[in-house]
């Protein structure tokens, strides 16, 4: 079997996902244009020779329908005759597009693939795909679960609570991924892998001043009469400053072959080794990246111990530090250069944003391994291994 392997990593600065963000101008197709436009042109590759490209949205409404990766492409001076897919695994969207380009490639049926995201959340809010009074579960999932699923947000609290999570630990935690963001963008550590577009060259939810005392005069999130009373263990912990923001933003990642790598003169920087993906609790919803790092480690045949970079989505500070105390993993392997509540997370686009981040933070700090896995509304989640050459 062929390997696949990463040649190119490139991602917009992440803007706020509100009408006055940096970004809310640019329509989403642009936004992830803008990226594929920069990884062929920062590669050298000729876009003729991609076999495909697969793009990551989760509203795939107004804006982002009609298959956003199709038109991204055709803004972006790709030749009609490339194609394109846009899919949705939820949050883990543009991760899912990485294991399907890496899988084609290993399989042989694609030479040169892109796997990207996008989403713009100040033009097309989360659940705009779910009109009002619309049920988009249906009688078979109300009848399995006759008490009623509950939003991320609810889950969060419940992860929170079943851990024994203080809101002052995940406040701290937050606190220290704005600290790792902002030290890694005046180290010029993100230089690499960002594409700046408008003049907007840094993530604009990134607030290096944050602090523990200023995180604890925020207001609980998620807080709801109906569910403190089904759910009395809930100590409404969760806030706006310890769970990730709403983003615009796109990014991108060139897949090929070894083979093809070489043939066209292109510099391998990862191996994707491993793949997993797994299903969890539909209720808690976001625990899926403990069973997915132990099934993808099984299949690597590594130990956490092998790991020397993670990358774990921070949709909530509470889904993180769950993750490290039930695998035992070093937090200070984690998110090395901050996560989602600093960087922020645009829903279809963070996957290959964590890839980006993870190609190039174990290039530019001489690390072998590197894990990424991200939770997904569902109870869904991936997990990969990336091994840098």
């Amino acid at each position: 079997m062929r390997e696949a392997v990463v040649v190119e990593a490139v991602r917009t600065p992440m803007g706020r996902g509100r009408p006055n963000g940096a970004l809310a101008h640019v329509h989403p197709v642009e936004l992830l244009a803008h990226t594929l436009r920069t990884l062929v042109e920062r590669s050298g590759v000729d876009p003729a020779l991609i076999d495909d490209v697969i793009g990551g949205t989760v509203d795939q409404v107004g804006e982002q329908a009609m298959n956003t990766t199709r038109y991204a492409l055709l803004s972006a001076g790709f030749p009609e005759s490339v194609p394109a897919t846009t899919v949705d695994r939820q949050c883990g969207s543009s991760q899912q597009a990485v294991h399907f380009a890496a899988q084609g490639v290993m399989a042989g049926a694609y030479d040169l693939v892109v796997a990207c995201g996008v989403e713009s959340m100040s033009r097309v809010p989360m659940w705009s795909n779910v009109p009002a009074g619309a049920d988009p579960f249906g009688p078979g999932v109300a009848a399995r679960y006759p008490d009623g699923l509950v939003p991320q947000g609810i889950s969060a609290e419940l992860i929170a609570a079943k851990w024994s999570l203080s809101r002052e630990r995940m406040d701290a935690f937050a606190v220290s991924s704005h600290r790792k963001a902002a030290a890694a963008w005046e180290s010029g550590r993100f230089d690499a892998e960002i594409a700046p577009l408008d003049g907007v060259s840094r993530d604009e939810c990134v607030r290096p001043a944050s602090s523990v005392e200023v995180l604890a005069g925020l207001r609980p999130a998620y807080h709801d009469p109906a569910f403190a009373e089904r759910f009395p263990q809930i100590e409404w912990n969760v806030t706006a400053g310890n769970a990730s923001p709403v983003n615009d933003g796109a990014s991108a990642v060139l897949i090929t072959s070894a083979e093809t790598a070489a043939r066209l003169g292109l510099r391998p920087l990862a191996r994707l080794h491993s793949f997993a993906v797994t299903g969890s609790d539909p209720l808690l919803m976001l625990t899926g990246v403990i069973p997915a790092t132990e099934k993808v480690l099984r299949r690597a045949s590594l130990s956490l111990n092998e790991i020397d970079l993670f990358e774990v989505n921070e949709a909530f500070a509470s889904v993180v530090l769950a993750w490290q105390q039930e695998t035992g993993a070093d937090l200070d392997k984690v998110n090395v250069h901050g996560g989602a509540i600093a960087l922020g997370h645009p829903l279809g686009a963070s996957g290959t944003r964590l890839t980006t981040t993870l190609v190039h933070a174990l290039r530019e700090r001489g690390a072998r391994y590197g894990l990424q896995t991200m939770c997904e509304a569902g109870g869904l989640a991936n997990a990969m291994i990336l091994e840098a050459l």
